[in-house]
């Protein structure tokens, strides 16, 4: 990094996003709206700041992975956090968010952004980014049905993986069937029932294990910071100024919420961009 880049890094690593004496804070709310555990949130909001960094040192395109980019929609929603504390007073410039286009052509764009942040990340902070929070790209741009539940009110159970795991549930239900229809004591069924219960949870168990490298984690969404929109890296940008859309218009294919850009992040300066605001 030159001296001007470790500077930025160190702002950025010196801002914090939860506020002190906040009973219920930033990081509790994204572990929660996301089904995470509170650690592996702070893991992303680590990752989110790197991703802001990159942002800003690089005129070309970036792409958080999913995780890092629910951690930035949320953020978007604090808006004197987001807006004044990090854009104006840690970065000096404004990151704008801006939703895909849709189309085949965006969606080849932001799978290049996607490729180009990793390699950008490893050369930047000699590491590769951690797996469990950033993605390949066929799962980046793949798990996007997603919709808002309240786990309150309704059981979320993950469907069989695989053909085998299908064909494993419908034999264990023939199998219980039979058993129960041969058998004449409450015990027997009492025991069917405890197996198929142990072998429907390890067919399902996996790709919840947030500490597993090779977690597989389902969250709708994809976006990037780069100054490649329409008029390219120094024109006229559009997206979001202080407010965030979710519009289900967005997104890659049709997808909703498949493809996202921000602009005001470059290094070498874009409309908009400045210590001040708009």
């Amino acid at each position: 990094m030159i001296p001007e880049q470790e500077l930025l890094w160190q702002n950025i690593q010196n801002y914090s996003i939860d506020k002190p004496g906040v009973g219920f804070k930033f990081s509790d709310r994204l572990a929660r709206e996301n089904g995470w555990p509170r650690n592996y949130a702070l893991r992303v909001i680590e990752e989110y700041k790197k991703f802001i960094f990159l942002c800003c040192i690089t005129p070309g395109g970036v792409t958080p992975s999913d995780p890092v980019d629910q951690a930035w929609h949320l953020h978007l929603t604090f808006t004197q956090s987001y807006w004044n504390d990090l854009c104006r007073d840690t970065l000096g410039q404004q990151i704008h968010h801006n939703p895909t286009k849709g189309g085949q052509a965006e969606a080849i764009k932001f799978d290049g952004y996607y490729t180009h942040t990793h390699q950008l990340y490893t050369q930047t902070f000699g590491t590769i980014p951690p797996a469990d929070i950033w993605h390949n790209n066929k799962t980046r741009f793949t798990d996007i049905n997603f919709r808002r539940v309240n786990v309150g009110r309704y059981w979320l159970l993950p469907k069989p993986r695989s053909i085998s795991q299908v064909v494993i549930l419908l034999m264990l239900i023939v199998a219980a069937g039979l058993f129960i229809q041969a058998s004449e004591t409450s015990i027997a069924l009492a025991i069917m029932i405890g197996v198929i219960g142990l072998v429907v949870v390890a067919v399902y168990k996996g790709g919840h294990d947030y500490s597993d490298e090779d977690r597989k984690n389902n969250n709708d969404g994809n976006s990037g910071c780069g100054g490649d929109t329409d008029s390219g890296p120094h024109g006229d940008h559009s997206g979001h100024d202080g407010s965030h859309d979710h519009g289900g218009s967005h997104g890659c294919g049709g997808h909703s919420g498949c493809g996202s850009g921000c602009s005001g992040c470059s290094s070498s300066g874009c409309s908009g961009c400045g210590g001040g605001g708009d």
